[in-house]
């Protein structure tokens, strides 16, 4: 008998395979992902649904609803832009949000630095106050809120609405940013404040491009929250119609073409005020994919 013939004799023959556990994990699998391709389905749907009936007459939008349109009737969506006042609205919530935006990242952003790297008295106190501003509803603030905004001469004004989202934006941005200035390394800022570099260009110059994939992150979340509102603007801003943003005027848009019967508008409009929120997600979402990871890599 041969070494090899010796060895392959003394040798144990392999434990079977774990059969059942991997059929197992292969049925939960199938059962993740068939429940991932339904609750896309259930969320894809209805938006190509909308799109596709921004194109259609109103015949085929009663008669026809769930069919292809005859013809691709961009007409409805110039109606919707010039006529509902869309291109008017879209302005004004591109004009507030951008305001917001800033001010919410800006503020956010120094004080999610400061409690990330910095030791002070009442430190953990002034932290826990900006993330108890995340449990606390904006219904149960909506009276003391209109009486502040209208006693500070901000009622139905942008600059009011501007600063109230910014405001119930900055909790959120605080937590998750402070969050994330602790997975950036220590070492890098002690070298650049070795090297002369003080506290303020230490912060814009170092600390925030390298945490520009967070930024991103809560930066969108903050977009589509502010793009979306419409319980503020409402009893903040209700009275100037020139004044609405967006959500305010498809509102008024579904009120005023329900009883007008122009469908074709309504769904137009509808798919005017989705197109900034689908751009942001196609074009963003490897950077908030990596935003939400990089704490955890690091």
């Amino acid at each position: 008998m041969t070494l090899v013939e010796s060895r392959s004799a003394e040798t144990p023959a392999a434990p079977p395979a774990d059969r059942p556990l991997r059929r197992e994990w292969g049925v939960a699998n199938v059962f993740s992902h068939g429940f991932l391709v339904l609750w896309a389905l259930m969320t894809a749907l209805p938006l190509l649904w909308v799109v596709v009936s921004s194109f259609k007459d109103d015949n085929e939008i009663l008669t026809d609803p769930w069919g292809l349109p005859g013809a691709l009737r961009f007409e409805n969506w110039q109606r919707a832009w010039t006529e509902a006042h869309i291109g008017r609205y879209f302005l004004n919530s591109f004009v507030v949000v951008s305001g917001s935006l800033t001010l919410t990242m800006l503020f956010g952003a120094t004080a999610a630095y400061v409690f990330a790297r910095y030791e002070f008295r009442f430190k953990q106190v002034f932290y826990y106050l900006f993330v108890g501003g995340m449990m606390f509803p904006v219904f149960l603030a909506l009276v003391p809120l209109f009486f502040v905004v209208r006693n500070a001469g901000l009622f139905n004004t942008w600059r009011g609405l501007v600063l109230v989202y910014a405001a119930y934006s900055l909790p959120f941005t605080v937590f998750f940013l402070t969050a994330f200035f602790r997975t950036l390394p220590q070492t890098v800022a002690e070298a650049a404040l070795i090297d002369g570099c003080g506290h303020f260009r230490l912060f814009f110059r170092v600390m925030l491009p390298m945490a520009k994939p967070g930024l991103i992150s809560v930066g969108i979340f903050n977009f589509l929250g502010q793009w979306n509102q419409f319980l503020l603007p409402q009893v903040l801003m209700p009275n100037d119609e020139s004044r609405y943003v967006l959500a305010q005027g498809l509102s008024a848009l579904a009120v005023s073409q329900g009883y007008e019967g122009d469908y074709s508008g309504l769904f137009a409009g509808l798919t005017i005020a989705m197109l900034p929120v689908l751009a942001v997600y196609v074009l963003f979402q490897r950077q908030i994919q990596s935003g939400l990871t990089a704490g955890q890599l690091k």
